[in-house]
């Protein structure tokens, strides 16, 4: 994917480099969905980093001024619906990175690549992803009641959670004047 520039921030494919700042928040990831990424240690990071770099599905989300990596968001295609997400290092919350990273990739993929509709789940319990999706203009479609399991309780039994499905159409973002936000 090209690369997309906002007013503090970069928006890139990855890049082998980007393991030490990839491991800073994959190392113990605060969102359940994704435990499963979660990386042992450096070597993983670098291998993680480098399977991201082959992909235009991933990300990268830096600070334009250092160029740190804060987080990064997902587009997965699917004909002209596209399954998003985000995942950002804790220590980067709060400052709005997180709303002004999404808004660009939503705008890049309403305006450039012919996207009808954007979706995203999240686990009712992140109230954090919730909110962002909402300040997106993304309306809250269904739950899915204990949908999917990420970890086992002690006893190994699967723990279910619920989750969320928030998804906005092309004609929703476009009258709100994101185009040019």
């Amino acid at each position: 994917m090209e690369t997309i520039e906002t007013d503090r921030l970069v928006l890139r494919n990855f890049r082998r480099s980007d393991a030490a700042d990839l491991f800073a928040y994959l190392h113990e990831p605060k969102a359940s969905c994704f435990l499963s990424l979660k990386l042992a240690d450096m070597k993983e990071a670098e291998a993680e980093a480098e399977k991201r770099s082959a992909d235009d599905e991933h990300l990268a989300v830096c600070l334009k001024d250092t160029g740190q990596l804060i987080g990064d968001l997902f587009a997965v295609p699917e004909t002209d619906t596209f399954s998003v997400g985000w995942n950002f290092n804790p220590a980067f919350g709060g400052q709005g990175y997180a709303l002004e990273a999404a808004r660009a990739l939503f705008r890049q993929l309403f305006e450039q690549k012919g996207a009808r509709r954007l979706y995203a789940y999240v686990e009712d319990h992140n109230t954090s992803s919730q909110r962002l999706c909402e300040r997106l203009g993304m309306r809250r479609e269904g739950l899915f009641v204990e949908f999917v399991s990420f970890k086992n309780d002690d006893a190994g039994n699967p723990v279910y959670e619920n989750t969320m499905q928030y998804a906005i159409l092309r004609r929703e973002w476009m009258p709100r004047g994101n185009a040019s936000s």
